[in-house]
């Protein structure tokens, strides 16, 4: 009996293994007409599809004279890449004049628009020595410097200082740095030990030994009390 039922089991698993790997739905083979059609089908696709392109293409350009409007579809080409000027941060320039006495250009920041020897600059300053051992020194909140012609033009908050105690204020001066002679036609106040002059401009030369003040000038002098 017992040899029986094992038996039996093990047919009865067995079948269950075989029902298991049954497919559940049996594959069919496409015909050769299913074939062709579908070979058809792709065919024609490939042909619309460029065509319905081009189609959607020309209908926008196309679409402003179908409208009447004035607008027109237009390509622009993109800005240029431009490369930046080249700066220079807290650059020092020194050089000689003719009789071997230095001068010194400085500034916080430089930049080269593109005139190599030419440099915009923020904050310049320029000290100028004297033969005598004295000095003159100038600054401004904005500058041109020509390097190659030693020219220094400065705007904004333009000061000139003598070590003799002189202070110049004005707004806008050109200084030859070099020969050490500046001018200025803007309105300029001097102060000194002698008291305060204000003028209409003023011309340095000779690296501040001789100082001329042009257009009207009114002056204020301190005497000494006797």
């Amino acid at each position: 009996m017992s040899e029986e039922i094992r038996r039996t089991d093990f047919l009865d698993v067995g079948q269950d293994r075989r029902r298991a790997l049954t497919p559940s739905r049996a594959r069919r083979v496409p015909r050769a007409e299913q074939i062709a059609r579908r070979q058809r089908l792709v065919s024609a696709m490939k042909l619309l599809m460029p065509l319905l392109a081009a189609g959607v293409l020309g209908l926008m350009v196309f679409w402003p004279d179908i409208e009447g409007g004035n607008s027109r579809l237009s390509f622009r080409r993109g800005p240029t890449l431009v490369p930046e000027a080249l700066q220079l941060i807290a650059p020092r320039f020194q050089g000689v004049d003719e009789m071997n006495r230095p001068y010194t250009v400085t500034a916080r920041l430089a930049r080269q628009p593109g005139q190599e020897e030419v440099l915009l600059m923020d904050l310049p300053r320029a000290d100028i020595l004297l033969t005598d051992g004295g000095w003159v020194y100038v600054e401004s909140d904005r500058g041109r410097y020509d390097r190659a012609a030693q020219h220094l033009d400065l705007e904004g908050n333009v000061q000139i200082y003598h070590d003799n105690g002189m202070l110049f204020r004005t707004e806008a001066a050109a200084v030859q740095v070099d020969a050490g002679t500046a001018h200025g036609e803007r309105p300029t106040q001097a102060q000194g030990s002698f008291g305060t002059i204000e003028s209409e401009g003023f011309e340095m030369l000779d690296r501040g030994a001789v100082m001329i003040f042009t257009g009207r000038a009114r002056a204020i002098l301190e005497g000494r009390q006797q």
